[in-house]
């Protein structure tokens, strides 16, 4: 498995990246993207970046802190970043768990390297697209579906403040990825059980008898390409939703059990660690952003992950007979399940500081401890 390079925009940005990241000291010995390299679209894409680290820092408040004022310096060198670099990190984790197979296969599958071991990288992407399917796989392109469809989409939430070059190109684009391409993408998957590398990987390869012309369509709008014909925004919704309607028919219904095996649970803590860790410095960034970078939608955004995160956690601990799982409780005290606010962040982060020691233990369980 060849590793493709991102276009050149994109590379230079995840280089940009590595050098903000390792002035910090951040010491991730990976980074990585969500997506490949040809779904990164300029000048409209941002760059969804997940750390590796070695092993779990001594003080994950501090780690983010510096993981913070990075993404900060990196967002301030040109005022395009703005967009490109949208949020900090969304997940950060450690060597082991990427190497021992827990952190989820579905999400794996996705990611593009930036820097770090190749060999490494390669081989977890290998061992991701070759394990078996299981709920976990069920439940990650569900919920991308559910997240999206009847209705669920709305143009007017993919936000243009901090977008600086033509906004109805841009709008056309979020239709076409922020909407048509990851369902279609997560349909591709459902009707195949395989999991696609990307969204035009999706687009490319699934095309059921009838949804060529779909596929080919928003590809070229996507891409921008000159033979594309440029309808509106609001025009290229319609005929997603009509796409989107066909594309579901080939969608069979679920025929995994769902359950809490021990490996899917360890993916479910590790998954929800791995996204925890990183949101002080979301939130530090949001709550105080460079001159000129808009944040109040992105604060908006983070009660859909935190209410996941609390709905997780609440699961993984089931009756608490485990000090695990009275771990897994404490911790989900102290995420907030309400709309978020600049002032929701801000208590939240005091609450964090003030409830240290459990944060620190939560976020730093390896994964041979985790036996939810």
């Amino acid at each position: 498995m060849a590793v493709v390079e991102a276009p050149p925009l994109y590379s230079g940005l995840g280089a940009l990246y590595e050098r903000e990241l390792d002035a910090h000291g951040v010491g991730a010995v990976m980074l990585t993207h969500k997506w490949q390299p040809a779904d990164l679209l300029a000048p409209h894409s941002d760059i969804d970046v997940r750390v590796l680290l070695p092993r779990p820092p001594a003080d994950w408040e501090e780690w983010n802190h510096r993981l913070a004022a990075a993404h900060a310096a990196a967002v301030s060198r040109k005022v395009s970043h703005r967009r490109l670099l949208e949020h900090p990190p969304g997940f950060a984790f450690t060597v082991a768990e990427a190497d021992g197979r827990i952190v989820s296969a579905p999400e794996l599958a996705t990611w593009s390297l930036i820097s770090g071991s190749a060999r490494d990288f390669q081989r977890w992407k290998s061992r991701a697209q070759m394990a078996s399917w299981c709920d976990v796989d069920e439940r990650f392109y569900r919920g991308i579906l559910h997240g999206r469809l009847g209705g669920r989409y709305q143009l007017a939430a993919d936000n243009t403040d901090n977008v600086v070059e033509d906004i109805v190109a841009y709008r056309r684009h979020c239709v076409a990825w922020h909407y048509l391409a990851p369902c279609w993408f997560a349909a591709s998957a459902l009707a195949t059980r395989t999991r696609c590398p990307g969204k035009t990987a999706a687009l490319t390869q699934w095309r059921p008898d009838g949804l060529d012309g779909y596929a080919e369509l928003f590809l070229g709008h996507a891409e921008d390409r000159p033979d594309a014909r440029p309808r509106s925004p609001r025009h290229l919704l319609r005929t997603a939703h009509v796409a989107l309607e066909a594309a579901m028919r080939r969608v069979p219904d679920t025929n995994i059990p769902v359950g809490q095996g021990e490996e899917q649970a360890r993916t479910d803590w590790v998954m929800t660690a791995g996204m925890l860790r990183v949101r002080v410095a979301r939130w530090l960034y949001y709550l105080d952003p460079p001159p000129g970078v808009a944040t109040d939608y992105l604060i908006g955004r983070e009660a859909k992950e935190l209410r996941s995160a609390a709905r997780t956690l609440n699961a993984l601990a089931a009756d608490q007979s485990t000090s695990v799982q009275r771990l897994a409780a404490r911790m989900a005290t102290l995420i907030p399940t309400g709309p978020t606010t600049a002032g929701t962040l801000r208590a939240t982060l005091a609450l964090w500081h003030r409830q240290k020691s459990t944060v620190q233990d939560f976020l730093s369980l390896t994964p041979a401890d985790v036996h939810p």
